[in-house]
């Protein structure tokens, strides 16, 4: 796959009813399931991914047909962006996932504070109830 890629694992994904996912929907292509290897969090009523060997994170795959304005538009709503004073929440970066078509290379978000006082979410899957 030659587009640019986005990986999301939380409210953003295709089952959500938050407004910025519905506007994902719209502004990108889904790819379909993917997986990539990190821990997910609890912080408070959305997720934290952070990368980590021990844990699979269940998300999905977006294909971006013209990716600078929806990548500055989702680091504006992960507040991440330039114009938001540090420290930031989130962390924008390319990771290699797995999905029906290999491992390929795709945007997500990172978690950036520490994590140790959050609740894991053990499955890695934000939709699955625990």
């Amino acid at each position: 796959m030659n587009e640019t890629l986005l990986f999301v694992y939380g409210t953003l994904r295709p089952g959500c009813d938050d407004p910025t996912a519905r506007w994902l929907r719209n502004a990108a292509r889904h790819v379909g399931p993917a997986i990539a290897q990190g821990l997910l969090y609890r912080v408070g009523t959305y997720p934290g991914f952070v990368p980590d060997g021990s844990g699979v994170v269940t998300g999905d795959l977006f294909a971006l047909s013209d990716p600078e304005p929806v990548l500055a538009a989702l680091d504006d709503y992960e507040e991440c962006a330039a114009h938001f004073p540090p420290p930031h929440e989130y962390r924008r970066e390319r990771l290699t996932v797995r999905c029906e078509h290999g491992q390929v290379e795709a945007w997500t978000y990172i978690y950036m504070p520490d994590s140790s006082g959050l609740k894991r979410i053990k499955s890695g899957d934000f939709l699955a109830r625990e």
